[in-house]
């Protein structure tokens, strides 16, 4: 968390301290328990139905397994509790389960030490538009890092017609985030307007958020006193990473995927946001088109979203794409392309996306809108299309798809009126809205498993209804689907419009 201070002339913020680490570490609440499992953590389910394993050897990758997940589409209270080990570069551990009751303990370390993820700035840089040479990065630290690219990442195309921004961007596997400001000028040399970025580079956008106050605030005192960069220096040396060497001298990027918990201290390093809104608007943005996003990011497409600056809002409809992507159940999507986002691109960035399988991005520029070889999906404004005819169908609507979001609305109005009616802020729409995808994900690969599993592996009618799915309208979603989880399963075709 972010706050202005005096104490701090240079850097002009400061965190909040954490407890005093002599305290006694508070343990989150034991996560709760619903029709699932007992006191015990042991399943609690029909003997009839079993729960897949599934594993993926040789992948070198870790996943997140939830020892507890409570759900349920009448009640507007979820949790996930996780066990999840480090990663080379991610910079925090996560916590392993310990005692019956969940508890965690870790000598001389807060709650809030143990849950949260490090600063890790790699770089802290300054950006200006030049009448002449039009982008270019003016200053940075550390001096000799490799900052190509970056001048039209952290200034978009068509940022002059407007006054600020902030942009969200990756750099190889790193990302960005930059705010921008444009005051106009008595200077003809200038065309009567100074326009600047400044920025930082990081491991992993998780905790980005936390520098957009203090950025905001840099770009300003650059517009104004140009060449002043002291309490960027000392943002620097305050926050610098100290990273790992890796083979190829990059650092492995945090998890990008994000699990919500109905104890907010535990997962404050997953939002992008501060404070969080951005499910918000992206539910009341795109409607029940959410249904349409969620089964093309599912299948790993490509998709690009278009608008008009400023862009940094539209950055967040990029991670909440990615967030209807979630799945909790190990090895589930080691086969398929990693769904990182992109955030902002430009035609700097097209020998970049063309090597991509898979991606979630966003851009000012219409040209891409020509250029169909570098996606599967266009989104302009609320209008999702796509030039593939194999994906037409999956751009209508079924009978499902509305009742899924029929469900997602009355959830969402629950939890809207216990927070202002009964006060209960112990939920929030973040997690709301990621318990509802990930909850839909995983019944999904779960049944699908089961099937694979069993001595007859075949989907039936029942089984697409009993996973959420339109037995008629979702079929070709369902083709392609175990094509790409290559999940060995016969789809009774005939069956499908039986009632």
């Amino acid at each position: 968390m972010v706050e202005q201070s005096d104490r701090a002339p240079l850097l002009d913020w400061e965190e909040i301290p954490p407890p005093d680490a002599n305290q006694a570490a508070q343990p989150p609440p034991e996560p709760q328990r619903e029709n699932g499992t007992d006191d015990a953590g042991k399943s609690s389910q029909p003997s009839g139905r079993r729960t897949p394993t599934i594993t993926a050897s040789g992948t070198g990758r870790s996943c997140g397994v939830p020892t507890a997940v409570t759900y349920s589409p009448t009640r507007n209270i979820t949790a996930v509790v996780v066990s999840r080990e480090k990663r080379p570069g991610c910079g925090f551990d996560r916590p392993e389960l310990l005692g019956p009751g969940g508890g965690f303990s870790f000598p001389g370390l807060s709650g809030r030490d143990q849950w949260e993820e490090k600063d890790q700035i790699l770089a802290v840089f300054v950006v200006t538009f030049g009448t002449r040479s039009g982008n270019m990065v003016e200053w940075c630290l550390p001096h000799d890092i490799n900052l190509d690219g970056v001048e039209f990442k952290s200034m978009a195309s068509g940022s002059h017609r407007i006054t600020s921004d902030f942009i969200y961007f990756r750099k190889g596997s790193y990302f960005g985030l930059a705010c921008f400001a444009n005051m106009p000028v008595e200077s003809q040399l200038e065309r009567g307007a100074r326009m600047k970025s400044v920025g930082v580079l990081s491991p992993s956008y998780t905790l980005l958020y936390r520098y957009m106050h203090f950025l905001e605030n840099q770009v300003r005192h650059q517009l104004q006193c140009p060449g002043q960069y002291s309490p960027l220096e000392a943002f620097y040396e305050d926050k610098k990473a100290v990273l790992p060497a890796t083979g190829n001298g990059l650092v492995t990027s945090c998890p990008t995927w994000t699990v919500a918990s109905i104890n907010r201290c535990m997962h404050p390093e997953m939002k992008i946001t501060h404070p969080a809104g951005c499910m918000s608007q992206f539910i009341q943005f795109f409607g029940d088109q959410i249904m349409v996003l969620w089964k093309f990011v599912l299948l790993r497409k490509r998709l690009l979203i278009f608008s008009p600056p400023p862009i940094g809002v539209v950055c967040y409809r990029v991670y909440c794409c990615c967030c209807l992507a979630n799945v909790s159940i190990p090895g589930i999507g080691v086969s398929v392309p990693e769904l990182r986002p992109f955030f902002y691109v430009n035609i700097a960035d097209i020998s970049t996306l063309e090597t991509e399988l898979s991606y979630v991005a966003c851009t000012t520029e219409k040209i891409f809108e020509d250029k169909k070889d570098l996606y599967d999906i266009y989104i302009d404004n609320q209008n999702v299309k796509t030039h593939r005819s194999l994906l037409q169908p999956l751009l209508r609507l079924n009978a499902a798809d509305k009742e899924k979001y029929r469900k997602l609305s009355e959830q969402r109005q629950m939890l809207l009126y216990s927070q202002e009616v009964e006060e209960d802020c112990t939920a929030n729409e973040e997690d709301l809205f990621i318990l509802f995808f990930m909850e839909l994900n995983n019944r999904i690969f779960q049944t699908l498993a089961e099937v694979a599993g069993s001595s007859d592996p075949t989907i039936t009618a029942d089984h697409m209804r009993a996973m959420g799915l339109d037995p008629q309208g979702d079929r070709s979603f369902l083709e392609d689907l175990l094509e790409v989880y290559g999940i060995d399963v016969t789809l009774v075709i005939d069956n499908l419009c039986c009632s």
